[in-house]
């Protein structure tokens, strides 16, 4: 015992001096003591806010109550719009906003009442081309390790009801469109988690066996079947849970006053052709307000596509006093647009506004929150993560936006019936991805999409899928 002591007594000043070194990087006792006296500057303003925030949420005790956006409802040029959709508990608000654009187009030119195209339609044959994709991507990637950068992002993002413009585009032009009524809505489509955390560890199953056997050196055509035969279990859980999409229908339109207009025969891709006929991969293009890289280059995302066989999206990179302008001239002509942002940002839910006068976190914590747009991309403290309708811009007298509005897809009772209204300020800074119409773009700026895009890891903060 005499000499465990004395070891330990001997050792001290050495274990001392170790501690020492931590805390060079640690906090201190000294620290804490600073901390606990800095509190004491104003104790009652820190006890009373401490109070109030025991029985409430940060963003009511940092509201302003006189903020003027909240009122302002008036928009110059707008849209028509007919029905607000909800997507309820799902991350399908790319699907939503995608065909909502297509909708709002179909409505104005038949002169239809409230309609709507079925959602589990597109999104059953998203979920099981997206099943295609990582599948094929573990096959053509099996020769790499586990730790593998892609092959770990990919087991870490089998499947997901989160996507882009790029998915509307992959899935309706190859599989058409179908009346909502056709395909209705389940509860499974409305609430996707569970089924999409069956599919998910289904496929990191399958993804595992199938770098098993080609490990052990299975062909390509032997991997292939083995593909196949696990799609046909994938298809059949998505027809469970969401129906089996139709092959063939019939279909009776009917005008704004509810009479009937016509019956006819269809399949998905002739009612697509018939009604909408654009050509969604020449169309359109979108750009992207990333200021934490260089304006006026393309860049396209490693596997941001929704189908293996599909395109993968070039975005191009511009200021917003460039990306404005297309944006106004869109909706002059009646035209909604695909539109993404950083939604959660300085969103007052009851009003449906957004505006960074909103909340006042600075004086609530006194402390600044000074971080710029291309501080915040690159820190991952923003990033796009819900698509809307873009509709509707209030314009000055010298034609400058002064806010603008969105359809969104939460159901008539969120936001201002429907919608959101954001201020010009809002936009620019929490605007990210706008898809527009190529005929509302300069040709200077189109022949920028000429350049090949740099092209960025799927991991990429910014391209996340929006939901």
């Amino acid at each position: 015992m005499k000499k465990i002591f004395l070891t330990l007594l001997l050792s001290a000043p050495a274990l001392l001096l170790g501690a020492q070194e931590a805390a060079k990087g640690g906090i201190t006792a000294e620290m804490l003591a600073s901390f606990r006296k800095a509190q004491t500057t104003d104790k009652a303003a820190t006890t009373a806010l401490r109070n109030a925030l025991a029985g409430t949420s940060i963003n009511q005790l940092a509201t302003n109550p006189n903020n003027p956006d909240a009122n302002d409802t008036y928009f110059s040029n707008e849209v028509p719009s007919k029905g607000i959709t909800d997507q309820q508990s799902s991350g399908r608000c790319w699907l939503f906003t995608g065909l909502n654009v297509m909708r709002a187009q179909m409505i104005k030119e038949h002169n239809l009442g409230e309609f709507q195209f079925s959602q589990s339609y597109c999104f059953f044959y998203d979920q099981l081309e997206k099943a295609n994709l990582f599948l094929q991507a573990v096959i053509d990637n099996a020769n790499k390790p586990m730790d593998d950068k892609l092959v770990e992002w990919l087991f870490k993002n089998p499947l997901s009801d989160g996507g882009t413009f790029c998915g509307v585009m992959d899935v309706v032009t190859k599989y058409g469109l179908v009346p909502a009524d056709v395909m209705p809505e389940s509860y499974n489509a409305n609430n996707t988690s569970r089924m999409a955390s069956i599919l998910s560890l289904k496929l990191r199953e399958y993804g595992l066996t199938l770098r098993k056997a080609a490990a052990k050196g299975e062909k390509a055509a032997a991997l292939q079947k083995r593909k196949t035969e696990m799609l046909a279990t994938v298809y059949r859980i998505l027809s469970i849970c969401l129906g089996e999409p139709v092959q063939q229908f019939t279909w009776t339109m009917k005008g704004a006053d509810g009479k009937p207009v016509g019956t006819k025969e269809y399949t998905p891709l002739s009612f697509y052709k018939e009604y909408i006929g654009k050509d969604l991969k020449n169309d359109f293009i979108m750009v992207m307000n990333d200021p934490s890289r260089p304006y006026h280059k393309t860049y396209t995302i490693d596997m941001d596509r929704h189908s293996y066989d599909g395109a993968q999206w070039t975005y191009l990179n511009l200021p917003m006093e460039e990306i404005k302008p297309l944006a106004i001239a869109s909706i002059k002509d009646s035209t909604m647009m695909y539109f993404s942002c950083d939604v959660g940002k300085f969103l007052n839910s009851k009003t449906g506004v957004l505006s960074l006068r909103n909340y006042d976190y600075a004086s609530l914590f006194d402390t600044d929150f000074p971080m710029t747009k291309a501080e915040r991309i690159s820190t991952f403290a923003s990033a796009s993560s819900h698509a809307m309708t873009l509709m509707a811009v209030d314009l000055d007298a010298d034609g400058k936006a002064k806010k603008w509005m969105v359809e969104n897809s939460w159901g008539a009772s969120s936001g201002y019936r429907g919608h959101l209204i954001m201020t010009d300020e809002w936009f620019d800074e929490y605007m990210f991805r706008l898809v527009v119409d190529r005929k509302y773009v300069p040709a200077e700026t189109l022949r920028l999409l000429e350049q090949k895009p740099v092209q960025l890891p799927a991991w990429d903060p910014l391209f996340a899928g929006e939901e």
